[in-house]
């Protein structure tokens, strides 16, 4: 059912429900931020007054904060160490955390599914004990450094598995949904509350969702969490409303179907035209409060603080001097 057929009464009770159980998650990953400063960007709030990004962020209703994990890149971003370094700051800042593992050396996303270089000669055997291994160390060195996460992604935008070819859902639902669990129990291991997201792109494709999820569910995978990326754009789905509603269905199927928490973990849109994304950053909120039973936990803007161009990446909250746009104001609304 879409939001706009719902009645008027259920809308307000959905909303009541979500409000009493639980405070609606408003997110941002900003794994870029630490090369980002030793590049020299600065952060300005809206007044134009130089600050470190995550109070700017708090001040615009943000209250979560993800970051990415690469097992061993060669720049040395997004390694454990830098990781720990960002998400010691947003602790400090009152953030919670998400923490998504991409089991690869560098991006990891529908089309690139890369194992790390010092794993690519692994029996499957010995990539599901890395995947539990790197996932264990990795959360015990954040625990070590005084950070649990809230929420933990295994896998990044697994379409079609991870770690391929071993891992490739297509090929081998149940390899993909034995890597899954292995990353789940390392989870469970170092903080049993921690929640296990599982993540797919293009959150508007409904088959693609119970493909996967109907596939993990009869190969024994275990997770808490769906999560989804949506990318709205003007273009091939008429507006962007029109993703915003299909992303919905798609959401409220999944929680209905599976009976898990469902969350929009990364979205992007043009930061030249701050009035469309606020009213889609807005619209999605309030969608993700609407998912019955309280279980649409909210939303993660993916790297708002990106602008000027900066890796040829255009869909931060930013302008180019480095303030925010009207845009991230989205995020001071309550449902």
């Amino acid at each position: 059912m879409k939001l706009k057929t719902l009645s008027a009464v259920m809308l307000s009770m959905t909303l009541l429900y979500h409000t009493a159980g639980q405070a609606m998650v408003k997110g941002a990953d900003v794994s870029w931020l630490t090369q980002m400063e030793k590049s020299g960007y600065k952060f300005y709030n809206s007044s134009g007054t130089q600050q470190d990004l995550f109070p700017i962020l708090k001040a615009h209703g943000m209250n979560a904060i993800r970051l990415r994990v690469w097992v061993n890149p060669s720049s040395g971003w997004n390694n454990i160490t830098d990781v720990v370094a960002k998400a010691k700051r947003a602790k400090a800042a009152g953030f919670d955390i998400l923490i998504d593992f991409h089991y690869s050396d560098t991006w990891a996303d529908p089309a690139n599914q890369t194992k790390p270089a010092a794993w690519s000669s692994y029996t499957f055997d010995q990539l599901m004990s890395n995947v539990y291994w790197h996932t264990y160390n990795s959360l015990v060195t954040l625990k070590n450094a005084g950070i649990t996460p809230k929420w933990v992604q295994v896998g990044n935008e697994t379409n079609n598995g991870m770690l391929w070819s071993d891992g490739k859902a297509s090929v081998n639902m149940k390899n993909f949904a034995w890597l899954i669990n292995s990353g789940y129990d390392a989870v469970k291991a170092v903080n049993s509350s921690t929640k296990v997201i599982v993540h797919l792109a293009n959150c508007e494709n409904n088959s693609l969702y119970r493909w996967m999820f109907d596939g993990l569910q009869s190969n024994g995978a275990k997770w808490d969490v769906v999560g989804a990326s949506i990318y709205p754009t003007q273009t091939g789905n008429g507006d962007w409303f029109t993703m915003d509603n299909q992303c919905y269905d798609n959401l409220a199927d999944m929680a209905s179907r599976y009976n898990k928490e469902v969350m929009v973990v990364e979205v992007g849109m043009p930061w030249d035209d701050p009035k469309n994304s606020y009213d889609t950053i807005a619209d999605m909120l309030k969608k993700m409060a609407a998912i019955p039973n309280g279980k649409g936990l909210g939303v993660f803007y993916w790297e708002p603080e990106s602008y000027n161009n900066w890796q040829g990446y255009s869909l931060g909250l930013m302008d180019n001097s480095g303030k925010p746009t009207s845009a991230m104001d989205a995020f001071l609304l309550n449902y």
